[in-house]
């Protein structure tokens, strides 16, 4: 039976470190997908689980689900409230500043095949990211125009939840993140997959602080980084800067 890695479990709430490539849910996105992770992790327990908030596909991490239908409505509305803290990891193209805010808005994404009830005429929501840049290497390799390519590894938070908010917000920044197929650059995504074996979108979901639905403790739950992750990590030198 395929098992996902528990970070933290009581009797209330269950947080699983989804791997990349895995689907929190069955979705028309892939109608032929077997695999997701609320099923593994309902086979894994032996009871209902249910989902909270989501990751993407490729995105890595703290995925949180409750145990029982009241357990999932209160964390559900500590997401939609701001009251939980969420921390990823991400290589992006170039060196973004050392630190900075992204508050740019961004209009609900067309996505009929997802969400049939998906509105054309909604203006553009609120979207806040805040981020900080851990590390930077340039590698002796012309992706593009220039002789060299240079990368970073950025901490991000994203105080508000719009659907792959850090992925266009880094973007708008001119710095996508790698491997990222639907934002990011081609260029930049091959080399990764050539040099490095990167066959990922390199953005995890690290952290993640929230409060317990039943005591209002709050609950920190940290992800470690898989092996290719960890792999890019290392072959960039920038093990101290994650810790």
């Amino acid at each position: 039976m395929e098992k996902l890695d528990i970070l933290w479990q009581d009797d209330h709430v269950v947080a699983v470190n989804k791997p990349s490539g895995l689907l929190v849910h069955r979705s028309p996105i892939d109608r032929r997908e077997t695999r997701f992770a609320l099923q593994i992790v309902r086979d894994q327990l032996g009871q209902w689980v249910y989902p909270v908030h989501r990751l993407d596909r490729p995105t890595s991490g703290v995925l949180l689900m409750g145990l029982s239908p009241e357990s999932a409505r209160s964390l559900s509305e500590a997401f939609a409230a701001g009251r939980t803290e969420k921390t990823y990891l991400a290589v992006v193209r170039g060196v973004p500043p050392e630190s900075g805010e992204i508050d740019y808005p961004l209009l609900e994404e067309l996505d009929k095949m997802m969400d049939p009830r998906t509105r054309t005429d909604k203006e553009a929501q609120q979207a806040l990211t805040r981020f900080r840049t851990l590390a930077t290497a340039e590698l002796p390799f012309a992706v593009g125009r220039y002789p060299t390519s240079r990368y970073s590894l950025v901490e991000a938070n994203p105080v508000t939840g719009r659907r792959h908010q850090l992925r266009r917000h880094l973007k708008h920044i001119f710095h996508p993140i790698v491997g990222d197929t639907k934002y990011g650059e081609g260029r930049h995504n091959r080399f990764f997959r050539d040099e490095f074996d990167c066959h990922r979108m390199l953005l995890a979901a690290v952290r993640l602080t929230f409060p317990h639905p039943v005591s209002g403790e709050r609950i920190t739950v940290n992800a470690p980084l898989d092996e290719v992750f960890s792999g890019v990590v290392e072959s960039l030198g920038w093990q101290e800067a994650v810790g």
